[in-house]
């Protein structure tokens, strides 16, 4: 199936969520509710590449298309299909990232309520601007050193599934409604959240001593197993 046919299937799987009314939509409530995305992505002046792309001038721009960041495969297609960032198209995404995109490596399971999806993407326009005038960028700079020096490794999938059990005991398959999934994870984004764990970027008491225990060789063969179990 196309990326064309799947966007088209999963609009009508969404089309029973009521679109965004950003004309009544609150930015400043918008704020609070992206708080969570900012553990992956930045926006506004200064924004960088982080485990997601930065989100400065969002609306109107190119599905998969910010220069110097990777993308998944399924967004990758969408952007040679021509898909674009309109308000109707992150609605959807926002509402099931998985279903809009499926195959999307980002583990968020979207926001149900109608309202709450205006209000951010209020926030993302006002604060990141349009694709046509953007805020203020830093320079893109892809992984981190210590994320890249990571990637350098070639991961054993079966040492990574022999350290998997701490990590399986909490991330299920598909995940479940409190902890996401991490089968099929892409390696730069299982080993940059792992850093951030382990540096105390990101807080979560679990993570961040599961993080400490773990070397750049162990989160690589780790990063390489998980990626396989999306085969």
């Amino acid at each position: 199936m196309s990326v064309l046919s799947r966007i088209a299937a999963a609009a009508s799987v969404l089309g029973a969520l009521s679109g965004p009314a950003l004309a009544e939509a609150d930015p400043e409530r918008g704020e609070a509710l992206y708080r969570p995305c900012a553990a992956c992505h930045m926006i506004g002046e200064g924004a960088i590449h982080r485990i997601g792309p930065h989100l400065n001038g969002i609306m109107d721009r190119g599905i998969g298309m910010v220069e110097g960041y990777r993308f998944s495969e399924i967004f990758e297609e969408a952007a040679a299909a021509g898909e674009v960032w309109t308000e109707m198209a992150l609605d959807g995404f926002i509402a099931n990232p998985g279903g809009y995109l499926p195959g999307t490596a980002m583990v968020f399971r979207g926001i149900r309520g109608a309202d709450d999806r205006a209000d951010l993407i209020a926030f993302l326009i006002q604060e990141g601007g349009s694709s046509e005038a953007p805020a203020a960028a830093g320079e893109d700079t892809g992984p981190s050193p210590e994320v890249a020096a990571i990637l350098e490794f070639e991961g054993d999938v079966a040492y990574g599934q022999f350290l998997s059990s701490e990590c399986t005991a909490c991330h299920i398959g598909q995940g479940g409604d409190d902890i996401p999934s991490i089968r099929g994870l892409t390696p730069t984004v299982f080993i940059a959240g792992m850093v951030a764990y382990r540096s105390g970027e990101r807080q979560h008491q679990v993570m961040n001593t599961l993080a400490a225990r773990l070397g750049d060789e162990e989160i690589a063969a780790l990063a390489a197993y998980f990626l396989s179990e999306n085969h």
